[in-house]
């Protein structure tokens, strides 16, 4: 039976934010809420966990999984970013985007587009994933919680919970975030390309 824990969406209980890291560490699977909607998620180098979310999510071998990272700094560590990219994503982060870059030697090839060796990045504008992240020390490796034959996200972890409470080691209950999707930005050319319109603004396009 999965863990749940209740953390304040303004103001995270370190304590919980802890414990919640160090499931992490130990191998874990997490459900946890973004500015956008709940994710689930893993450590990087977790293939174990890895296989776990894709048998959760059914997922195939073609699917591309996001690294969420604390910051532009972090960014940099695993995706090669020109200046152009990075003063795009300085004045869009933290937010409900996911970049596609090209990826560094330090993205496991399982994470990489097959082809184009690009990754997806995001830093989201949300307390709770922000505080885990900075316990953490290191990306989490992420994927959307949308679970087979289902159109929208769930938003409700109890719900979450009952659902996934066999499969994962962690439900974080950070209330409602919605089920709209991060607004993908391809940056791979040099030239930004919206890939999919979600919850973050295409305002600037017109700049």
């Amino acid at each position: 039976m999965s863990q749940f824990f209740a953390i304040h969406p303004v103001n995270p209980q370190a304590r919980l934010v802890h414990q919640a890291a160090e499931i992490l560490r130990d191998g874990g699977v997490v459900v946890y809420p973004t500015d956008s909607c709940y994710a689930i998620g893993c450590t990087i180098g977790n293939k174990t966990a890895q296989e776990r979310i894709r048998r959760i999510r059914q997922l195939d071998d073609t699917h591309h999984f996001t690294l969420v990272c604390r910051d532009l700094s972090e960014i940099a560590t695993y995706a090669k970013v020109d200046d152009a990219a990075y003063r795009l994503m300085k004045g869009l982060t933290p937010g409900a985007y996911t970049f596609l870059l090209p990826a560094t030697r330090e993205v496991p090839r399982r994470l990489q587009n097959p082809k184009r060796k690009t990754i997806g990045l995001r830093v989201p504008d949300n307390s709770i994933v922000r505080a885990l992240l900075d316990e953490l020390g290191e990306p989490l490796m992420s994927s959307t919680l949308l679970l087979p034959d289902e159109d929208l996200p769930h938003t409700d972890a109890v719900d979450i919970r009952q659902r996934l409470e066999n499969q994962v080691d962690l439900v974080i209950d950070g209330g409602n975030c919605g089920v709209e999707p991060t607004t993908i930005v391809d940056l791979y050319s040099g030239m930004p390309e919206v890939r999919r319109r979600g919850k973050g603004s295409t305002d600037w396009l017109a700049d």
